[in-house]
């Protein structure tokens, strides 16, 4: 019987007006600090009142710049981009070789492996004709020679003479690529909203784009940036890195607040050493690749010269988020702030009963019980009951 007493039960909201400094002053307080949070937070940081897209972008990147080297096996040599910018197109990305280790005049031929533990040898027995070893230089003929006077090893089929890449330059070769320029084209899309837009912007024109350079305080919409000017900003050393190569991330932010006009809508640009350079974990530092450039000689042999290309790569990353009002987000939050608002109610009515003195006047006066089972004549009754709250 209980449980469908319970059950047959109904309560309604009553309203009690307390007249105390200590309560009125913490509700109003917490129904300040809703409202701050509402309008500070929700919509001015998060602009709630808005509906967002992410950001579509293609971007584009050519290289400009000529170097020189006078190297041991290749002499004096000018480097263009065809040269150093490797390979001339990428997605969203683009190399610059700083440095190199050169093996010139490779042919197809049988020389000694380099010595290490498992290609050392004493006689042809140690050596199994026909294997590889994928850390290897090439198949093994099964017979042991001299690599140099004092030490042994396999021999191999391969392009020999073999390439020795211990020997990497201290300082960059191609050093004065930290004066190289590269322009960025990116375009972007917010496909909700119908927006598009360069990051060359529609008052740019030919002559400004052959005598400019990106520079944050003096031209900051310029797309051409010179190398060492975004290493700088990455706070570290064009010299330094150029010497074992690493990975530099170009970051565009194309953020944009659309319920503004479309002039203030453009690209930020900021740069990050992406590639790992822990002093503590200092194993295979840096980015490298190898290629080769080959010829033929006047007795139709094939040659190569093979060439351990160190340099930086440049990653374009492009990211963004754009917003535009509209009514729906709006409206929810709208309700969802007004909602929030009962929150100082509920404090309140918890700080009163059970945090005062008085605790039990307020419970019984916050609280009532009817019951019609009792209640003789229901309209004297009725004023009675509620002529006394």
């Amino acid at each position: 019987m209980a449980c469908l007493s319970s059950l047959l039960e109904y309560g309604t909201a009553k309203v009690i007006v307390i007249r105390s400094r200590v309560v009125g002053s913490v509700f109003r307080l917490i129904q300040f600090l809703i409202i701050l949070y509402v309008i500070g937070y929700v919509c001015v940081v998060q602009k709630s009142y808005q509906v967002n897209d992410s950001v579509i972008s293609t971007v584009t990147t050519k290289v400009k710049g000529t170097g020189f080297t006078n190297i041991s096996g290749l002499g004096a040599h000018v480097w263009d981009v065809a040269d150093y910018n490797i390979p001339p197109e990428g997605e969203s990305s683009f190399f610059v070789l700083t440095n190199m280790i050169i093996t010139p005049n490779q042919m197809q031929s049988s020389c000694p492996e380099l010595p290490d533990q498992s290609t050392i040898c004493m006689s042809d027995c140690d050596c199994t004709e026909g294997s590889s070893d994928v850390r290897g230089n090439g198949i093994q003929t099964g017979l042991c020679v001299n690599y140099s006077e004092t030490v042994k090893t396999c021999e191999v089929l391969s392009w020999c003479p073999l390439e020795i890449d211990t020997d990497l330059p201290e300082n960059p070769l191609l050093a004065g690529a930290e004066n190289f320029t590269v322009l960025i084209k990116n375009t972007v899309t917010y496909p909700k909203f119908n927006f598009h837009k360069r990051n060359i912007l529609p008052d740019v024109n030919s002559s400004y784009l052959k005598q400019c350079e990106f520079n944050r305080i003096t031209d900051p919409h310029c797309p051409i940036f010179r190398l060492k000017d975004m290493v700088a900003e990455a706070e570290e050393d064009f010299q330094t890195m150029a010497t074992r190569g690493g990975v530099l991330g170009i970051l565009i932010d194309w953020s944009c607040d659309l319920d503004f006009p479309e002039h203030y809508c453009g690209p930020k640009y900021s740069f990050r050493r992406m590639d790992n350079k822990n002093p503590e974990n200092n194993v295979a530092p840096g980015y490298n690749f190898r290629f080769a450039k080959y010829y033929k000689t006047t007795d139709d042999v094939e040659t190569r010269t093979l060439i351990k290309a160190y340099g930086i790569r440049f990653d374009v990353i492009v990211f963004g988020t754009a917003g535009k009002f509209n009514i729906v987000p709006t409206i929810v939050n709208v309700g969802a702030a007004l909602k929030i608002l009962s929150l100082a109610n509920a404090i309140c009515d918890w700080f009163l009963l059970t945090c005062t003195k008085r605790n039990k006047l307020y419970h019984k006066q916050k609280f009532d019980y009817l019951d019609e089972t009792n209640v003789n004549d229901g309209e004297s009754t009725e004023e009675t009951t509620f002529g006394t709250q």
